[in-house]
C-alpha cells in the first residue's frame, strides 16, 4: 500500500491534479469558518448546542451537507446545496419536458444551455434559502443577530448566494483540473470534517462515563460493518447476458462476442434519499422557523421530526417510491432493447424486442427493492446510533453514501491513472511493474 502511494507521487500530472485538488478542498475548509456579517457566532453555537442536548436532529441534518457552516452561520452556511437541487430538477425535467429532453440530446451544446439554467436557477434557489436562513437567524433567541433590520438582510442575503457561487466554482475548477468530482467532493470533505471532532467527543464521554466504553466499542464495530456492507451494495451488479451476432462488413467482421448488461442494485444512488429528506424537511423546516409556542406547527415539526412514527414510516415509504422513480428515468427497457436489435444483440432464451424489455423491467423491479429497502435503513441509521447509543455525532444515513460513493469513485479514477503508466493500483498488491512516463 505505501509503495503503491509512493506511485501516485511518481507520476507528475497525477500528482499536480491531487495537489490542485487538496488545495481548493483546503480554501473551500477556510471560507467555512468567516461568519455572515452581523451575526453572533456565540450566541448561535450555545443555540445549536441546546439543540443537540434537547434531541433535535432537524438542525444536525441541516447541518449535515454543509460541513457545520450552517451551525457557524458562515459565507458557505447554503454550501453546494441549492446547485444540487437544481441540478436534479433540471435531470428529472429532462425526462417529462419535451425542451430539457431536446437540451439533453443536443450533445456539447444542449450540455452547455442545460449548465447555464442550473446556474440561474442555483442563484434563484440560494436567494430563497437565504431569505429563509436571514428570518430565521433574527427569529433566536439570546441576541443571536444583536442589530436585525434591512441592511443585515440585505448584506446576509448578497453573502450566502455568493458563497454558493463561489463553492460552485470551487467545485467546477476541481473537476476540470483536480482529480474526481469536485461537487462530490466539497460534500465529502464537509461530511469527513464532523468525524474527528465527534470521535474526540466519544472519547472524552468514555472517560467521563467508564460505563459508557460498551456503548462506544459495540458503536465503533458496527460502524466498520455497516460500511463494508455500504460499499458492498454499492458495487453490487446484476449482469444480464448479452450475444452479438456476427456482422461481415466488406472485409471485417463485427460481433459474434459475449458480453453483459451491468444493472446495479442501487441504480438511483443517494438520489432517493435526497428527494425523501426534502420532502419530509420542507414542513419541518418551516414549523422549526417560523413557528413559536404550541399549536399546528408544533404538532408538525414534532411529528416530522427524526425519530417520531410518522417521520421514519413516510422516510422509508418516501426512498422506496424514489428509489424505482429514479430508476425508470435513468435506464428505459424499451431503449435498451432496441438498441440491443439495431446492434444485433440478443438476451439467449429472450425474443428481441418487447420480450427483451419486458425481461429487463423485471429484472429492475426485483433488484430495485432490496437496494430500496437496504439504503432505507441505512438512512435511519442515524437516528439508531444517536438514540440508542448516544452516538455523538452523525453516522450513516445520507452521509456515509456519499463519502463511500466518492471514495470509490475517486480511487477508481487514480487506479485508471496508474493503469495507464503502468503501475499497479490500489486494488493490487502495489508491485512495480514498470516505469514509463
Amino acid at each position: 500500500m505505501l509503495k503503491t502511494i509512493s506511485n501516485v507521487f511518481r507520476i507528475p500530472d497525477l500528482k499536480n491534479k491531487i495537489l490542485f485538488t487538496a488545495l481548493f478542498l483546503v480554501l473551500y475548509r477556510m471560507g467555512s469558518f468567516i461568519p455572515i456579517p452581523g451575526v453572533n457566532a456565540t450566541a448561535l453555537k450555545a443555540f445549536f448546542e441546546g439543540a443537540r442536548e434537547g434531541g433535535n436532529t432537524l438542525f444536525g441534518l441541516l447541518d449535515l451537507f454543509v460541513g457545520g457552516n450552517f451551525e457557524r452561520a458562515s459565507v458557505f452556511a447554503l454550501g453546494i446545496m441549492p446547485y444540487i437541487t437544481s441540478s436534479i430538477v433540471l435531470q428529472l425535467l429532462g425526462s417529462i419536458i419535451p425542451y430539457f429532453e431536446k437540451l439533453r440530446k443536443e450533445g456539447a451544446e444542449g450540455q452547455k444551455k442545460l449548465n447555464q439554467i442550473t446556474r440561474y436557477a442555483t442563484v434563484g434557489l440560494g436567494a430563497f434559502n437565504a431569505i429563509t436562513i436571514t428570518i430565521w437567524l433574527t427569529n433566536l433567541s439570546g441576541n443571536v443577530v444583536p442589530m436585525p433590520g434591512f441592511l443585515f438582510h440585505l448584506t446576509g442575503i448578497i453573502t450566502l448566494v455568493t458563497g454558493t457561487m463561489i463553492v460552485m466554482w470551487i467545485g467546477e475548477q476541481i473537476t476540470e483540473h483536480g482529480i474526481g468530482n469536485g461537487i462530490s467532493l466539497i460534500i465529502f470533505a464537509g461530511i469527513i470534517a464532523r468525524y474527528p471532532q465527534g470521535f474526540v467527543r466519544m472519547f472524552q464521554k468514555v472517560l467521563a462515563e467508564p460505563t459508557y466504553a460498551w456503548k462506544a466499542i459495540f458503536a465503533m464495530i458496527l460502524m466498520v460493518a455497516v460500511t463494508a456492507a455500504v460499499i458492498f451494495v454499492t458495487e453490487a451488479i446484476r449482469k444480464i447476458p448479452v450475444q452479438y451476432a456476427k456482422r461481415i462488413v466488406g472485409r471485417r467482421v463485427y460481433g459474434g462476442q459475449s458480453t453483459h448488461i451491468p444493472l446495479r442494485v442501487n441504480t438511483a444512488g443517494v438520489i432517493p434519499i435526497i428527494f425523501a429528506q426534502s420532502v419530509l424537511m420542507f414542513p419541518a423546516t418551516i414549523a422549526a422557523f417560523f413557528g413559536s409556542g404550541s399549536g399546528f406547527w408544533v404538532g408538525l415539526q414534532r411529528l416530522l421530526s427524526p425519530g417520531a412514527w410518522l417521520y421514519t414510516i413516510l422516510y422509508v415509504g418516501l426512498i422506496i417510491f424514489f428509489a424505482y422513480f429514479y430508476t425508470a428515468i435513468v435506464l428505459n427497457p424499451t431503449e435498451i432493447a432496441e438498441n440491443m436489435v439495431k446492434n444485433g444483440g440478443h438476451i439467449p432464451g429472450k425474443k428481441p424486442g418487447k420480450k427483451t424489455a419486458e425481461y429487463i423491467n423485471t429484472v429492475l423491479t426485483r433488484i430495485t427493492l432490496p437496494g430500496a429497502i437496504f439504503f432505507a435503513f441505512i438512512a435511519l441509521l442515524p437516528e439508531i446510533m444517536t438514540h440508542r447509543f448516544d452516538l455523538p455525532f452523525y453516522f450513516g444515513g445520507t452521509g456515509l453514501i456519499i463519502v463511500v460513493g466518492v471514495a470509490l469513485d475517486t480511487l477508481q479514477q487514480i487506479e485508471s491513472h496508474l493503469t495507464m503508466r503502468h503501475y499497479d493500483g490500489f486494488m493490487k498488491k502495489g508491485k512495480l511493474r514498470g516505469r514509463s512516463s
